[in-house]
């Protein structure tokens, strides 16, 4: 018996020792893709030509500049929509898989309506996809990065369950346009980040203030909107562009402030990801039962006379389910999460129960909300993995923000940390990520934030009326990254500073 046991750990030893030596895990996966990103209002620019319709950023910006930091707007931003063509160039520099770009809603159909189409505005589209094709770069294509056209806000906007129709026919239209030529869809960017941030506060357009039944609400003409549009396509195009199509959720990571609170831990998924996720994703679809739980129970001690958080039917719970083809995640920064001690008959704390806070020795980027934990992007991959058995995982934002300059060591030391960590949730832990793209190509208008926080790999200059374009450090590192579709684990930067 003895020797049967040393002669089983001896194997087991071999075969672990030969995994470590055989798995090679700095490069890529075989067929990963490696892209980066942008959106519609933070590049294009071109706000009122080419018969574009308003937006509601073109009219929060315009009519309450007082919001943004620096006082800017998106008029010009990176004058993408004539500069398309230089911008492709960077990218074939660059020899990304793909290019991550959204749509402006407005700039198709001026007037947010079916029955005006604006070639023009279709023609930009055509011709930056056509660029892209040509220089063996993927166009992936997101329909709904918060810029809706402003018509349809002063009827409610996503408090209003028509948003759902008018979307849906915005969509039909661009899949019929551009699908020939378009592999990859995502629906919508983030609807919770919209949602709580310009539906139950101020800090984004289009800036409503309603509190929790407007955020409530929101999410839940989003999570309906981007369940039909999953279906248009899928019934409609999918036959005859044999395309992928999913959404694009932003999870950050949560590790306990005090040891072994896993509750906490576990619980902030459900809240921030999982509100979202869990309806598509999970093999019972609908809201997570414990947020359902959780609202109804504040909701009652608030004195409403129903849960804020509206009900699914079982109808719409099967007709969301399984619509996404991955799962489309942005990430930046973690949480340090604790549970919240409650009594009975007292609201839980922030419906959820759970403080979310930052641990003061984590490396900070430009943007408040930014800090440097790498482990944390390990920690979501697999929390994802684990919670939906596995999905295809597509990380469609990733990226580091500072004030100025070209010579950007930190960001590449957060890319490189972060990528590890990636990579290493791959090969260790076997989370099925397939995609990775860098926030962003070029610095540009980051929303409340103006120009005042860049996270591009090119930098911008906006007082130019050229708006030069200057690749950083990070875009050679990045070029370096994908030429070689490896990562050099030894490689180090000095150690990431607070700025």
């Amino acid at each position: 018996m003895a020797s049967y046991l040393f002669l089983r750990v001896a194997v087991s030893f071999i075969f672990i020792v030969t995994y470590i030596f055989a798995t090679d895990t700095s490069s890529f996966p075989k067929n990963f893709l490696l892209g980066t990103s942008s959106s519609a209002y933070q590049i294009e620019g071109a706000w009122n030509e080419s018969d574009k319709g308003e937006s509601i950023w073109d009219w929060w910006t315009h009519e309450n500049p007082n919001f943004i930091s620096d006082g800017s707007n998106g008029d010009v931003a990176c004058d993408s929509f004539h500069k398309y063509k230089e911008d492709v160039k960077l990218l074939n520099d660059l020899k990304v898989d793909f290019y991550r770009f959204s749509i402006s809603w407005s700039r198709i159909l001026p007037t947010g309506y079916a029955n005006v189409i604006n070639q023009e505005g279709l023609n930009y589209y055509k011709n930056l996809i056509d660029e892209l094709l040509a220089n063996g770069i993927e166009p992936f294509v997101t329909l709904y990065h918060w810029d809706h056209p402003e018509i349809f806000e002063r009827m409610g906007g996503w408090t209003n369950e028509m948003m759902v129709e008018w979307i849906s026919d915005y969509a039909r239209i661009v899949f019929k346009e551009l699908s020939p030529k378009v592999k990859y869809f995502a629906t919508l960017n983030e609807p919770n980040v919209l949602c709580e941030e310009g539906y139950e506060t101020k800090i984004k357009a289009p800036g409503k203030n309603l509190g929790s039944p407007g955020v409530f609400l929101c999410m839940h003409n989003m999570l309906k909107a981007h369940a039909k549009i999953y279906h248009i396509y899928d019934e409609e195009f999918r036959k005859h562009r044999n395309g992928t199509i999913g959404i694009v959720l932003p999870c950050s990571g949560a590790l306990p402030k005090y040891l072994n609170d896993t509750a906490a831990v576990d619980m902030h998924f459900q809240f921030k990801c999982g509100w979202i996720a869990h309806a598509i994703f999970s093999n019972t679809g609908d809201y997570p039962q414990i947020m359902k739980s959780h609202v109804a129970e504040n909701s009652k001690l608030a004195g409403y006379p129903r849960s804020l958080l509206p009900e699914l039917s079982s109808e719409w719970v099967q007709y969301i389910k399984g619509t996404s083809d991955f799962f489309g995640l942005n990430h930046y920064s973690t949480w340090l999460v604790e549970t919240v001690p409650r009594t009975k008959e007292q609201e839980w704390y922030a419906y959820s129960g759970v403080k979310e806070s930052r641990d003061p020795s984590w490396p900070k980027a430009a943007s408040k909300w930014l800090n440097v934990v790498p482990s944390g992007f390990r920690e979501i991959i697999n929390k994802i993995a684990r919670e939906y058995d596995n999905p295809p995982i597509y990380i469609l934002e990733n990226g580091f923000s500072d004030r100025c300059c070209t010579f950007d060591y930190l960001r590449i030391s957060y890319l490189h940390s972060y990528i590890k960590a990636m990579l290493l949730a791959i090969y260790e832990d076997g989370c099925n990520v397939q995609a990775y793209s860098v926030w962003s190509l070029l610095d540009n208008f980051e929303w409340s934030a103006g120009y005042t926080e860049r996270f591009g790999l090119i930098h911008v200059n906006f007082t130019d009326s050229n708006r030069k374009r200057t690749p950083k450090w990070s875009m050679d590192w990045y070029k370096d990254v994908i030429a070689t579709r490896k990562l050099n684990f030894t490689w180090e930067l000095p150690t990431i500073i607070h700025i």
